[in-house]
């Protein structure tokens, strides 16, 4: 299972050559070492396509597991261990989400050379979507209306948990700037903690570009925003990350996985990113198709509000909030392709066609019917 010609998912929905080299036995076999009860006798028996680390499923003498790498500058041993402590609270409170796994030593990360690890339980029932493009619609309403209810659920657990915000931008969803009366402002504080960012902003007109970006929706829904309550979320709510007791339509999810973006944000802001991720076509917008998948997003919000009430106005700034609910993370994208990964063409389609296209989508007739629909739902 160690090819060397393992591809990765690509930004247009294609498969491409990964950015991070594939793990191997050999690295593996290293990093467990200082996991003594795992056992021996390291087996890959599948690649992660997710193209932002590298990942497999690891069989041992002892165990079957998930490695997850990151490169340093994407992950350090301290905010990786931010998305851990998160996980450790939500299982307290009873959610269905593997283990981290601790070394000899009690560490959840472990950094070696360049690279950050961690190392999970293998998670419970089938990975039915591991496959899916991460902006790839779902196709099934029953698993729809079952993972908005699985995130109420989530949102339950974490209401009691109380954390700084993450002490890092990059492949992170946070939400300041879409809460902040003057996004432009805020991002020009940001900027320099940011110089990755910043270098590639300075051959773009983004004061001009981000103005107009919020003008059609920010006024209306900025005040209402900034009211909601802080809750961490899970911040990359889409079917690729839970899995499934069966691949039945009426199967229960047995696991959520992926907390790599989540952040102190707001419930709707979770809901919203939910509907982004599982109920709009990003990929087909070129071919013509219609990309809005309006049962969807209603089968997400009505599995929600069976565990976790909705009020009409709650769901109006659900609406409201959803154009601009992906500016934040992407421009965390467009800060890790031009900096980390120093691919200019990729940071060039995170800024245009991710940052602006997106939120433009939703002016045009589809995305107007979108948010139509999801008001009318209240």
């Amino acid at each position: 299972m160690n090819d060397p010609l393992h591809l990765a998912h690509g930004l247009a929905g294609d498969s491409i050559l990964p950015d991070w080299p594939v793990l191997t036995v050999a690295e593996i076999d290293t990093l467990l070492r200082g996991y003594p009860r795992l056992g021996t006798s390291v087996r890959i028996d599948w690649h992660s396509p997710r193209p932002l680390s590298a990942a497999c499923l690891v069989e041992t003498s002892g165990a079957s597991v998930f490695v997850k790498r990151h490169h340093r500058r994407v992950r350090s041993v301290g905010t990786l261990g931010e998305e851990h402590r998160f996980i450790a609270h939500l299982r307290g409170n009873g959610m269905p989400i593997p283990a981290v796994l601790s070394d000899a030593h009690g560490q959840t990360a472990v950094a070696i050379g360049d690279w950050t690890y961690e190392v999970h339980e293998r998670a419970a029932g089938i990975d039915l979507y591991r496959e899916a493009i991460s902006w790839s619609p779902l196709p099934n309403r029953q698993h729809a209306y079952r993972a908005g209810r699985m995130l109420a659920a989530l949102h339950d657990a974490a209401e009691d948990y109380h954390a700084a915000q993450r002490d890092t931008y990059i492949l992170v969803a946070r939400s300041e700037l879409i809460c902040s009366p003057d996004p432009v402002a805020t991002l020009r504080a940001q900027l320099p903690a940011r110089p990755g960012l910043a270098d590639y902003l300075q051959e773009r007109d983004w004061p001009t570009d981000l103005a107009e970006l919020f003008a059609p929706w920010h006024a209306a829904a900025q005040p209402r925003l900034a009211r909601q309550p802080r809750l961490w979320t899970h911040g990359d709510w889409h079917v690729s990350n839970l899995c499934w007791s069966g691949d039945s339509a009426t199967s229960r999810i047995s696991a959520v996985l992926d907390f790599g973006l989540a952040a102190a944000n707001g419930a709707l802001f979770d809901l919203a990113t939910a509907i982004e991720r599982n109920a709009i076509a990003w990929l087909a917008l070129d071919a013509g198709i219609d990309a809005a998948h309006p049962d969807i997003a209603h089968a997400l919000i009505e599995g929600y509000r069976r565990q976790r009430p909705l009020s009409t106005a709650d769901i109006r700034l659900l609406a409201d909030l959803l154009p601009l609910v992906h500016v934040d993370f992407a421009l965390s994208e467009i800060e890790y392709f031009h900096a980390i990964t120093h691919s200019r063409a990729n940071a060039d389609v995170a800024y245009d066609t991710f940052l602006r296209g997106h939120a433009a989508w939703f002016g045009t007739p589809p995305g107007q019917a979108l948010l139509r629909a999801i008001r009318d739902g209240a």
